[in-house]
């Protein structure tokens, strides 16, 4: 009855009145997570990727050429950049400032008007004003049309009306903003190598641009080098600081991310189209044995991959598969290749610009434009077809590389058919030749190795048998570093070594060997 009466009362209680509507950046600071992915560190970070990518809108656009982030003293950040400096005149409709308006109502910016920006990484016109809404403090200062506007807010709201504060004759945007700590309950501390990371792609996928970051907080050792070549300090010392620019973009990209790789190939395939949409994309391949490939969608890291990524896997395999079988070169093997054979190895970045982006979420993890899938793959193609013709050499050693991907591959799933039918009929499924311990704790076992039954007789006898295995090897084993991954998983010897251990095979980036 109880019970019945509180249902009574709540369902009195629930009315129009219990509707509530949040305006302006209220929906911000309610949900955050929403529009920046989270209030930990990573949305932290966040807040300064969308102000950055404001700034190499402007770049793409043809009006920015040099971007600054810094971090202030008391881990406020400072973007500055040289484009055309966001408008301040009186908004038409809203009868207020543009600038108020770009940085209190969501949805308000220039992106929406191809006009202004034919390609850009903001598109739903939240970032800046979300930025706002979350920071205790932000100072919005515009240099344009020979004056410099100031307006400051706080926590999204502003604190009075824009003002003129001097004359330039530059033009530009700076945005200095602290994160509020109500928000931010985990920390608001920013990182230096987390923020130059983003700043590093960015200046990779946007080549001719130079972007500084600075960081206040921190002062180092200034270093010269002498007649000799040699380092050494000056006694002085400044701010950290880092300048990214790249001349030849993903090109350097590449360069980068295989520093230290063995190459199978000179230097990076370059692929560059501008039919459907405009397409850059370099690829490399080295002797390693996992692929790397890094997705971005005007500039915005698409980890979640998309239809952009999807063109390009089909692509890549479509082109060295043909050339392949074109030139004979699979005449000797006889098992079936697998899409993931053709990536082995495989450094690439794939970026494209794309007008009407389709992003999962304002977090932007997964591109979903079909137009992508087919453009990507028709470029991958014919660019991969060019290069294999004019350099033959180079085809014949990557598609040598697959075969050895394949075989290892088909080598690895019958090692793992082979333990589990071993364990499916034994049990454990143990070498027969291991004398096993008693103890079930691994961090407490030992296991030794040794050359011939002989050996193993006389290992048993001086063993602890709680804590020490012993596994007699027959001669001496296969130097696994210089053989063929395939011939290492077909050695008894090997997967005995393995089973031992109690480990299962597994291909590169699962659980396993």
């Amino acid at each position: 009855m109880i019970e019945n009466e509180e249902i009574k009362k709540a369902e009195e209680q629930y009315s129009a009145s219990s509707i509530q509507v949040l305006e302006g950046l209220e929906a911000v600071r309610k949900r955050p997570s929403m529009y920046i992915g989270d209030v930990g560190e990573r949305g932290l970070h966040h807040l300064v990727y969308e102000v950055v990518d404001n700034g190499i809108d402007e770049a793409m656009a043809g009006y920015c050429n040099s971007i600054s982030v810094t971090i202030l003293q008391d881990n406020s950040i400072r973007v500055a950049d040289n484009g055309r400096g966001i408008p301040t005149g009186m908004h038409p409709k809203e009868h207020r400032s543009a600038l108020e308006v770009v940085m209190t109502v969501l949805h308000a910016g220039g992106k929406f008007n191809k006009d202004s920006y034919k390609v850009s990484g903001g598109l739903h016109g939240v970032g800046v004003s979300c930025v706002n809404a979350l920071s205790d403090s932000l100072v919005a200062e515009v240099h344009r049309e020979g004056h410099i506007f100031v307006q400051k807010y706080s926590k999204g709201k502003p604190l009075g009306p824009v003002e003129i504060t001097g004359d330039c004759n530059d033009t530009g945007t700076i945005i200095t903003f602290h994160p509020d700590a109500e928000i931010f309950t985990q920390t608001i501390v920013y990182k230096y190598d987390t923020l130059a990371h983003r700043m590093r792609e960015l200046a990779y996928l946007n080549k001719g641009i130079e972007i500084v970051l600075t960081d206040e907080r921190e002062l180092v050792d200034v270093f010269e080098v002498d007649e000799n070549g040699d380092s050494k300090s000056t006694g002085k010392q400044q701010f950290r600081q880092d300048v990214f620019y790249s001349s030849e973009g993903l090109k350097e990209f590449i360069d980068y991310l295989d520093a230290g790789a063995t190459q199978l190939i000179p230097e990076a395939i370059c692929v560059q189209n501008d039919k459907v949409i405009p397409i850059d994309i370099a690829l490399s391949y080295n002797n390693g044995f996992s692929e790397k490939i890094y997705s971005y969608v005007n500039n915005i890291n698409t980890i979640e991959g998309g239809t952009h990524l999807q063109g390009f896997k089909m692509g890549l395999s479509r082109s060295l598969k043909k050339y392949a079988e074109e030139n004979n070169l699979l005449a000797k093997f006889k098992g079936d290749l697998a899409p993931e054979d053709f990536r082995e190895g495989l450094t690439a970045v794939v970026s494209v610009k794309v007008a009407e982006p389709q992003f999962e979420g304002q977090t932007k993890t997964k591109l979903g434009n079909p137009e992508a899938t087919s453009a990507v793959s028709q470029a991958t193609s014919a660019a991969m077809d060019q290069y294999l013709e004019e350099h033959p050499k180079e085809g014949k050693i990557l598609i040598e590389k697959i075969i050895v991907a394949a075989n290892a591959r088909t080598a690895a799933r019958k090692a793992r058919e082979m333990v589990q039918r071993k364990t499916a009929m034994t049990g454990a499924g143990m070498p027969g030749k291991l004398a096993d311990c008693s103890e079930r704790d691994p961090e407490k076992c030992e296991l030794f190795l040794v050359e011939g039954d002989s050996a193993g007789g006389t290992a048993k006898q001086g063993r602890d048998r709680r804590i020490q295995a012993i596994l007699p090897l027959r001669g001496k084993i296969l130097n696994v570093e210089k053989a063929a991954v395939d011939r290492a998983f077909d050695s008894e010897e090997i997967r005995n070594i393995y089973t031992a251990l109690g480990v299962s095979v597994a291909q590169e980036g699962e659980d396993g060997v």
